[in-house]
């Protein structure tokens, strides 16, 4: 059995150096056009978790690379 660390919002949200409002908002819109969608989460109930593993993922998929345009 693997062991995961899961976290609650207001945790997720400071380890990916976001607020807890993005995280509800992308919840509820991030599929609409021009929004971000957040990281995935488990909803059990009420209660909303976060994987670490999953937190992980995502910030890796944010992340962008500039080149530089050579002339």
């Amino acid at each position: 059995m693997t062991n995961r660390v899961v976290l609650r919002s207001p945790e997720a949200a400071f380890y990916i150096g976001m607020s807890e409002s993005f995280l509800r908002q992308s919840r509820i819109y991030g599929d609409l056009p021009g929004r971000t969608p957040g990281p995935p989460y488990i909803k059990v109930g009420r209660s909303v978790r976060y994987l670490i593993a999953d937190l992980e993922s995502w910030l890796a998929e944010q992340r962008s690379v500039k080149s530089r345009v050579e002339d």
